[in-house]
């Protein structure tokens, strides 16, 4: 596959398993792909490690980056820390924030990647788009520009699709067009599924987007994204409670810290309190 500048881009399939979400496929390639530079060997490892975190693997992580590693590991590892220890998590992010305040060396794009990955996951938007403003990756531009820069790439071909499926109308059918595109091209993974899932259920096409799911469901049934579209799903299609239900406490006992448990468990304790607001007195 030819990179930006025309030469071969070793480790294209380590990069384009890792964006269409396929982990395991992923660190396969990376275990086996001979590089040709020490730089690349740390390239390599940056998305070795990603992938492992995609798949909460955060031990594998810790225990293999150590203090003497270089920067760029550092960072997936303060990322790896961040999502594996919740009471250090404050901790971390002021680290973090001191860190943003000095002079820093913004070629670094997996520390800005992982630094934007921490805010983001502390709900902390802006400051992940202020840090990714600072990066020249693709993983850190907005679209118009990575467009610009290469039309053709995965990241862009994702990040297009994702954006017209917020844009919605006629646009969800182009961003199906193009999960489809990337499943056939090479393989359909849980990430584009559930994109696939999103434009369906856009379109009130909720009988297809039941069949996208259920093949979801079947490839990994504690998928966050797959069991969230299951219980909007579920809601839409008339299916007794308990079946929204079931979906819900799989989502709470798997990914109790995910953020839409967060906020739906926020959303239940205001209701609570106005229950008993405007409970009559006995």
């Amino acid at each position: 596959m030819a990179a930006q500048q025309g030469e071969v881009d070793e480790l294209f399939d380590v990069k384009n398993s890792f964006y269409i979400g396929s982990y395991q496929q992923c660190i396969n390639e990376a275990q086996k792909v001979k590089v040709s530079s020490p730089e690349k060997e740390v390239e390599r490892d940056v998305f070795l490690y990603r992938a492992y975190i995609a798949q909460r693997k955060y031990g594998v992580v810790l225990d293999e980056i150590r203090p003497n590693s270089g920067a760029e590991l550092q960072a997936v590892r303060m990322f790896a820390e961040y999502l594996s220890d919740e009471s250090r998590r404050d901790t971390i992010v002021a680290e973090l924030d001191k860190k943003m305040v000095k002079s820093m060396n913004v070629t670094n794009t997996t520390f800005l990647l992982m630094a934007a990955s921490v805010y983001f996951h502390d709900m902390n938007t802006d400051a992940a788009l202020r840090t990714l403003h600072q990066g020249e990756s693709l993983e850190c531009k907005e679209l118009k520009k990575i467009q610009e820069q290469d039309e053709d790439a995965t990241l862009t071909q994702l990040a297009t699709a994702w954006v017209n499926l917020a844009l919605g109308g006629e646009k969800l059918q182009d961003a199906y067009y193009i999960f489809q595109e990337m499943a056939d091209k090479y393989s359909a993974t849980l990430l584009l599924l559930n994109g696939q899932a999103a434009c369906y259920m856009g379109q009130n096409k909720w009988d297809d987007a039941e069949g996208v799911l259920q093949e979801a469901l079947d490839k990994d049934s504690s998928y966050p994204e797959t069991l969230i579209n299951f219980i909007v799903l579920s809601q839409h299609l008339g299916k007794a409670p308990e079946v929204t239900n079931r979906y819900l406490s799989q989502l709470k006992d798997a990914h109790k810290n995910h953020r839409f448990i967060q906020e739906y468990q926020s959303k239940e304790n205001e209701f609570d309190r106005l229950v008993l607001q405007y409970a009559p007195s006995a």
